[in-house]
């Protein structure tokens, strides 16, 4: 134990190391790391509408690693395994995307990584921090083989309200940390019970956001979006379904989701469609079919014919098994599915090749300066056609411009959404419509 704490006691003697994705090595003194260029990152991506997660890569075994190769060896292989992770990184990840990484606390790695606000991809988050670990841990066996670090990780979203992002920053790695290492009497712990209130008291809010027919500007459907409790670290709907998955309790947060959503299309008397985002983990559930006809149940005035349900996320649904039966029972029914994030990547493309969706919904990445790009217009296109082919409709999404919504009418688009038309309001509100 003597010998971690003196590599503890030096890591913080030393300066740290930034690694930023413009490919640079930068040193700053460990006072001015939070004030220099950490900061000013965040604050940047959140100008520029992002939200930033944390991740923390905690190395598990470094007491082990110490013992077996000392504190001159340690220093050694840290040093080759923050330049080998950056590189793991950079093949996993978008450098646009990569806003820090850097050795924030000595028992590993902080990544910092923007998000677009609109996508709850948290099982991307998961999916992207276990490749970087493997493209790593094959990297470190070439040069390394008699030793081998063991990572734990874990993730928070840096919160907007607090007045200092500084602040901010920190109880997002505290957090993030906590995550990682599941500590006893943490503040994980704390976690784990906050969520476990929301979960017993239901305290989450709905908001809607309308689809329209692109051609005549008729709200077709709406989709239901989550929040926290009001005021709260959790409003947020990132940072709330990232400690729902780490804690465990994301079927049960989505299936609150669910029967809220039942109950609001019951007070309402809406007979329009309902778009429900679920991930493919909880629709694949063992008890899923049993609890959503519960839910049924007790609301009968709700038509299954009305309730569409998205498969977020641009996870591959391979490996789990339960999903495609599910899902064929509740076709059964009447129930429509929905694949989100078509033409982000190839995951989702194979999705639709298993599903088979009654809707495809366009990711705003397709979307966005589509007037401009015609590499872009041309993607739509080619997506039509693998609609056409499935006899999916098609929903454009994040439509912010008359221009974008004018290619979408060119290439007879069915339905969209976006903050051009209308944006989310409460469920029970009336939803203010663009001229």
């Amino acid at each position: 134990m003597a010998s971690l704490n003196h590599f503890k006691r030096n890591s913080w003697i030393n300066w740290m190391k930034i690694f930023l994705p413009q490919k640079k090595l930068r040193y700053y003194p460990p006072q001015f790391i939070l004030r220099n260029p950490i900061v000013s990152s965040v604050k940047d991506a959140f100008s520029d509408g992002y939200e930033v997660a944390v991740i923390v890569f905690n190395i598990q075994n470094l007491k082990e690693l110490i013992e077996k190769i000392g504190n001159s060896g340690i220093r050694n292989y840290t040093y080759h395994l923050k330049n080998e992770f950056l590189s793991a990184t950079k093949q996993i990840i978008s450098e646009d995307d990569i806003l820090i990484l850097h050795d924030y606390q000595s028992e590993g790695l902080t990544l910092m990584l923007k998000i677009d606000p609109q996508k709850q991809r948290l099982d991307e988050i998961d999916n992207k921090s276990q490749k970087v670990i493997e493209v790593l841990d094959a990297s470190m066996k070439g040069s390394c083989p008699q030793v081998a670090a063991v990572f734990n990780t874990g993730y928070m979203f840096i919160e907007k309200r607090y007045y200092s992002i500084e602040e901010a920053i920190s109880i997002a790695h505290e957090q993030a940390v906590a995550m990682a290492e599941k500590k006893i009497q943490s503040q994980f712990n704390q976690l784990l019970y906050t969520m476990s209130q929301i979960i017993n008291s239901k305290d989450i809010r709905l908001l809607a956001q309308p689809i329209f027919n692109v051609a005549t500007r008729e709200i077709k459907a709406y989709e239901v979006l989550t929040r926290g409790p009001a005021n709260t670290d959790l409003e947020n709907p990132l940072r709330l379904f990232a400690v729902a998955r780490q804690t465990g309790m994301l079927y049960e947060l989505e299936m609150i989701v669910l029967e809220k959503t039942l109950q609001q299309i019951t007070l309402n008397g809406s007979e329009q469609n309902v778009f429900i985002n679920f991930t493919p983990v909880t629709v694949g559930h063992t008890h899923f079919v049993k609890d959503f006809m519960r839910a049924l149940n007790q609301y009968p005035e709700v038509h299954p014919s009305q309730i569409v349900i998205e498969i977020t996320e641009r996870d591959s649904i391979d490996g789990i098994h339960l999903l495609m039966g599910n899902i064929k029972q509740l076709r059964s029914i009447g129930l429509r599915f929905a694949v989100d994030d078509t033409g982000a990547g190839y995951a989702s493309l194979h999705t639709i090749n298993e599903i088979m969706p009654d809707i495809i919904k366009i990711d705003r990445s397709v979307i966005n300066n589509i007037d401009n790009n015609s590499v872009k217009e041309s993607m739509l296109k080619g997506l039509l056609l693998i609609a056409k082919e499935t006899g999916s409709l098609v929903v454009a999404e994040g439509i912010e411009s008359e221009k974008e919504a004018m290619v979408l009418s060119k290439n007879n688009v069915d339905l969209a959404q976006g903050y051009f038309y209308a944006r989310p309001a409460k469920i029970d509100e009336k939803v203010k419509i663009s001229s």
